[in-house]
């Protein structure tokens, strides 16, 4: 009777250490820290095409790897985070800015946001050239928003040339859910387009940006490093 290993075993007993280390990698990245690139403009002038954000994925909730079940909750989301999340419409990975909280009211009233009946308060207005694609350059009006008072502000725009209307009727936020906003508010499928987002839906929060390729040439030459753009916060 052959009792010799098979190569299989053989295989397995000698990278076992190998093995190891691809799966507690691949469950750190499922459940404890992760990684995203950015596709889309969505975010700018936050987050631009090419950036890799480094995501927090147990900044609200431990979660069984690959699954949305909560094991435990180390987090209250906050407004103002920047978070990826998972579409209610679709599944669809997203990375938006929480504006509205459980129990908020949320409008949009000529491109201003109003939080329970509080208009946030703007920095001037300020015009710039914005790269819509490779070679494209459209007009931008770009300014630091406050959502609400004590808050810290942060940078937003709208693209006049996009048409998009800038009204959105007062909405209450359910419990348990979030608004999401993106900062090119003309240039963004939020929770205007896919209603508030469900707490169990939310995968981490993005607190910085990893590295970054000018993906389409805004300096130039495309795909070469933003070095001055690795490691900053958001």
């Amino acid at each position: 009777m052959n009792t010799s290993p098979t190569s299989l075993s053989l295989w397995l007993r000698d990278n076992r250490g190998f093995l190891a280390f691809l799966l507690a990698f691949g469950l750190m990245r499922t459940a404890i820290a992760d990684w995203n690139p950015i596709p889309s403009g969505s975010m700018r002038p936050t987050l631009k095409e090419g950036d890799m954000v480094l995501v927090n994925r147990v900044a609200y909730d431990l979660k069984v790897p690959l699954t949305d079940v909560s094991l435990l909750q180390t987090g209250a989301p906050a407004r103002g985070d920047v978070v990826t999340f998972s579409s209610p419409r679709d599944g669809t990975r997203l990375i938006k800015r929480i504006v509205g909280l459980p129990g908020d009211r949320i409008a949009l009233r000529d491109g201003v946001l109003w939080i329970n009946g509080q208009a946030a308060q703007y920095a001037p207005l300020q015009r710039h050239g914005e790269l819509l694609a490779p070679g494209v350059v459209v007009d931008a009006i770009g300014t630091q928003e406050q959502s609400t008072p004590g808050a810290a502000p942060h940078a937003v725009q709208w693209l006049p040339q996009a048409g998009a209307s800038r009204d959105w009727p007062e909405t209450l936020v359910p419990e348990g859910h979030y608004f999401m906003l993106g900062d090119n508010r003309d240039n963004s499928a939020d929770s205007r387009f896919i209603g508030p987002v469900p707490r169990r839906l939310l995968i981490g929060r993005a607190h910085r940006v990893l590295a970054s390729l000018d993906m389409l040439g805004e300096d130039g030459s495309r795909w070469l490093p933003r070095f001055e753009r690795f490691w900053q916060p958001l």
